[in-house]
């Protein structure tokens, strides 16, 4: 059982490399490789170390981890390498995702760690090791076209699908990529590191944000900013001062636990302004988005993204990984794009990403994606 890599000669002739982070997906990857008879070579990115997380179940990239991927590839007898990313995912990812919620927002790390270090950085190095190809252990599709080059799809599974996270990948980097578990289960997985007696097997998945030891994003945040927890007012949408809060960034658009407000009403966070240090709540009603206005679009879909019409294109989109995808609108417009949603959502936060896929129930392939700079809120009927 191994799906076709699409590499041209035999598999011994084929050098590719695998992004190891020590779980068990990037494991039994680089061990179906080398099972397979592909010239293998293992790369672990140590990103960051602090300290607690070198035992903490839930992390990666970082003590425990590393340990974990070279007992992997000693076992396989395939080299191992593990780089030094710290400082660039300090500037590239943690200080990025800090900066974001300071400015109200709320980023999603796990995509710049993609766009930035993994499928940029080590995709680099791949390459000057002479590797034909990138796999990693990511739940999702990647398959050759008829017009030539290769799309990004859906996994098989939608429980595990990580295409939400990959909207950001470039067709140039598709071409290099591979992503061998992308039709099989999670729990599939499991049973073949099983059965090949890798000592992972049972390893516990890595949580979202792995650079948080705690848990708690705001302990990182406060540390490396530590005039950030500035206090402020917390304001209803009609103007009144509720009460009194120690930090915007504490909150969360579509927060409602936490505000500390005695109302007879459910209230929910529907605003941030981090210029005045001022959390906008209201009911839940006001959470509701119809247009959504992204920057840094990423287009993978057939012909440049200027071929987009100006009146729009059927698409489906998701504004959460936990979420199907919904008909949407894309639009052209002089300041960038749009997103319009015929059926609404709600809780939508400015630094979330939009992912485009095709139009359909299936909604298999992905088009692109971006980031979330603002949303329009559907105003009720006078």
């Amino acid at each position: 059982m191994f799906p076709d890599l699409d590499l041209s000669g035999r598999p011994e002739d084929n050098r590719v490399v695998v992004a190891m982070s020590g779980g068990v997906d990037s494991s039994v990857v680089a061990a179906l490789l080398a099972r397979a008879g592909y010239d293998v070579v293992g790369l672990t990115l140590q990103l960051y170390d602090h300290g607690a997380s070198v035992h903490r179940a839930g992390s990666c990239c970082a003590g425990q981890d590393i340990h974990d991927a070279r007992r992997v590839a000693d076992a396989l007898g395939i080299p191992h390498y593990v780089l030094d990313y710290e400082s660039r995912f300090r500037e590239e990812v943690i200080d990025r995702f800090v900066d974001g919620y300071l400015a109200g927002e709320t980023p999603v790390p796990c995509i710049e760690c993609n766009r930035q270090i993994k499928f940029r950085d080590l995709l680099t190095t791949a390459r000057e090791l002479g590797g034909k190809a990138l796999a990693t252990g990511h739940y999702v599709v990647s398959r050759a076209l008829p017009g030539g080059g290769r799309g990004l799809f859906r996994a098989a599974d939608p429980a595990r699908d990580q295409s939400y996270f990959l909207y950001a990948t470039t067709a140039e980097q598709l071409d290099f990529l591979r992503f061998p578990l992308g039709d099989i289960p999670k729990s599939e997985t499991r049973a073949i590191a099983r059965d090949l007696g890798l000592a992972v097997a049972d390893k516990k998945d890595s949580q979202d944000i792995c650079f948080v030891p705690s848990g708690r994003y705001t302990d990182v945040i406060e540390k490396l900013r530590p005039e950030s927890a500035s206090p402020g007012e917390i304001m209803h949408l009609d103007g009144r001062v509720m009460g009194r809060h120690a930090g915007v960034i504490n909150f969360t658009v579509g927060q409602r636990r936490g505000l500390g407000l005695a109302t007879g009403e459910p209230l929910y966070v529907v605003g941030l302004d981090a210029r005045s240090a001022r959390v906008i709540v209201g009911p839940r009603e006001a959470l509701a988005t119809r247009t959504l206005l992204l920057r840094d679009v990423n287009w993978i879909g057939d012909g440049p993204v200027e071929a987009v019409p100006a009146e729009g294109l059927e698409i489906a989109v998701r504004v959460r990984s936990t979420r199907p995808p919904q008909p949407a609108l894309l639009r052209r417009t002089p300041g960038g794009f749009e997103v319009d949603l015929p059926e609404g959502e709600y809780g939508v936060s400015p630094g979330q990403a939009c992912v485009f896929y095709e139009a359909g129930e299936a909604a298999a392939r992905v088009l692109g994606g971006g980031t979330i700079a603002a949303r329009e809120a559907i105003r009720p009927a006078a």
